[in-house]
This record gives structure tokens, C-alpha cells and sequence, in this order.
């Protein structure tokens, strides 16, 4: 049984994903979030069992055992009378963390083929130095996850947005005049490059890195893109400048994390499909765990509130002639 399946007053016994663990009322009450690859849990130890509740690290998967007393505003809240690290051949790690909806070979692909398309010399050298099939760096930007949660939070998320920013930028920028496409796909793709160093790769524990935590995403993929810059012999120096403003730039406000706000028009177009890819990955998500029969998903940080997935009427009737 999935946690998308789970319904009040169920007896549940599964292998869930340990996300978090709150120990309270002096170690007898132990409050953990679990998860599955459709879903996550409140699961509540008390007396005896919280002890070995507290014991437990995130990212380990566990059985589990109890009733299901409810649902609330974070999902289904389980009362656990039993827990214990789950056997490793219990369980396969696609039941646990979710995956991208396109395979990995059709998105190397089309990376491949939108960088074709960047004529620009020095913005060329620049993605194949950094994402090129040959860089030092590709393996980990292939198999890196977008998020620790909200969005693409999984192996081959990083690849999934940058691409999916950049396809929609590279699309966007022959409607409004004005905008340099090779530097607006560029800086689509080297967006979120920091997050390779901001965050593990574990798919079962994905998580900020000390860096990640002491300096952020942002600054250290301008670090990064900077650093390559400044090995290319000639990069014009206002191209540059461009290139790591979009990165720079790309949250679009400072309580967001952005030390600037964008100020041309490439990053201000990054910025917003970025942000737009974004939310519209939480849709994506949010629909995953929608329990069978509902059509509205409990309130979403990122949205604001709830997601509406009503039927859609697919058959359109032809006008009459």
C-alpha cells in the first residue's frame, strides 16, 4: 500500500523513507515524517516505541506498522505501533523517491541538440566546459537532483529543470524582440548550477551541504561559472558580465535570495520561466500524492493554497457548419 492509498482508519504495514524526526515531551512522544514516492506522513511513537524512534536517522528506510487516525494539513497522520530499519531487499528505492517523467537518454538528447543550436563562440566553450559530454562536471549535473523537495526533488532533477527552462526560454525569446537567445539559453542552462554544490546527491537523502548552508545556491554557481569564465582566453568581458547577472539574478527578489534584482532582459525571462517551471512542478508533485477520488490537494507551500484536478471534458463537440 502506498501512502497516496492511505485512508482513515486503515491498518497500514509498508516500507517508508525517514524525512525527519521531532523527539517532544521529553523523548515519549516522538513525531516523524515519512514518505513514499507518492506521498508523505506524520507518523507518531509514544511511551516505549518513541525511544526507538529517536533512534532512527534521516534517509533510512523503515517498516512500518499502525492505523491511520486521520488526515491533516501535512497528509495522512499514522499512530505507529511498530518501526525498525526495513531489510535491504525489502524494498527497491523507485517505490521510495519519486523519478523524472522523461527518460534520462531522450533529455541528454535534446541538451545536446539545444546546444547545438548556441552559436555564439564563447558561450559554446563555456557550456561544454561546464555540461559538455567530456566535462569533469557532467556526470554530477546529469544525475543531480533540482530541489530537496518542492520541485524535481529527485536523481535527474537538476537535468529535467535546466532543460525545461532553457526549452522555454529558447522558445520565448523568438516572441519579444530585443533578447539575446544564445545568452538568455545559456544562462537557462548554467542557472542552477550551484546547486551541485549545495546539495547531496543521495536520492534517498537528498539535503544542503555545509556549503550550501553557509554561503547558498546562488553565490556558489556564480563562483563556479565565474571561475570557468575566467579560463576561456577572450570572453569578452560585458558577455561575461551578462551571463552571471541571470544567475545572479534568477530568484528575482532579495528575500528570495538574490543579491540583484534582474535588470536585463534575458534574466528577467529566466527568471520567470524559472519560476515558472517551478510551480509548475509542485502541480506535478501534488498530483502524484492526490489520493484516489480527490481533486483537490491539501495547501501547498510553494502555491499558496491547494491544487485543483478536476475532470476535464476531452471531448469537444465539432460547431455546426
Amino acid at each position: 500500500m502506498t501512502v497516496r492509498e492511505f485512508s482513515a482508519g486503515a491498518q497500514i504495514a509498508t516500507v517508508l523513507l525517514v524525512r525527519g524526526i521531532e523527539v517532544r515531551a521529553e523523548g515519549e512522544d516522538v513525531e516523524l515524517r515519512l514518505a513514499d514516492r507518492t506521498g508523505q506522513v506524520v507518523g507518531r511513537a509514544r511511551g516505549a516505541l518513541a525511544a526507538q524512534a529517536a533512534r532512527l536517522t534521516p534517509s533510512t528506510a523503515v517498516d512500518v506498522a499502525g492505523r491511520v487516525a486521520g488526515v491533516g494539513r501535512q497528509g495522512p497522520i499514522v499512530e505507529l505501533d511498530a518501526i525498525a530499519p526495513a531489510d535491504a531487499g525489502s524494498f527497491s528505492q523507485a517505490d521510495l523517491v519519486d523519478g523524472p517523467p522523461r527518460s534520462v537518454e531522450q533529455m541528454v538528447a535534446d541538451l545536446r541538440a539545444l546546444v547545438e543550436t548556441v552559436r555564439r563562440p564563447h558561450l559554446r566553450i563555456l557550456l561544454d566546459r561546464l555540461i559538455g559530454p567530456d566535462a569533469e562536471l557532467w556526470p554530477h549535473f546529469r544525475d543531480a537532483p533540482a530541489a530537496k523537495r518542492y520541485h524535481q526533488a529527485y536523481r535527474h532533477g537538476l537535468l529535467e529543470h535546466s532543460l525545461s527552462v532553457a526549452q522555454a526560454v529558447s522558445a520565448v525569446s523568438a516572441t519579444f524582440p530585443g533578447i539575446d537567445r544564445d545568452l538568455a539559453v545559456t544562462g537557462a542552462l548554467l542557472h542552477d548550477i550551484g546547486k551541485l554544490d549545495a546539495y547531496t546527491a543521495d536520492p534517498l537523502a537528498i539535503d544542503l551541504t555545509d556549503a550550501g548552508r553557509l554561503q547558498g545556491e546562488i553565490p556558489l554557481g556564480y563562483y563556479r561559472v565565474r571561475r570557468e569564465i575566467e579560463q576561456i582566453e577572450g570572453f569578452p568581458p560585458a558577455l561575461a558580465q551578462a551571463v552571471v547577472h541571470i544567475i545572479l539574478s534568477h530568484h528575482g527578489a532579495l528575500e528570495h535570495g538574490s543579491p540583484v534584482l534582474p535588470a536585463t532582459r534575458e534574466a528577467t525571462l529566466v527568471h520567470f520561466v524559472d519560476n515558472l517551471g517551478g510551480r509548475l512542478g509542485s502541480f506535478d508533485r501534488l498530483e502524484k500524492q492526490l489520493p484516489a477520488g480527490e481533486v483537490w490537494s491539501g495547501y501547498d507551500r510553494v502555491l499558496g493554497g491547494g491544487a485543483y484536478f478536476g475532470a476535464r471534458d476531452d471531448d469537444v463537440a465539432p460547431r455546426a457548419a
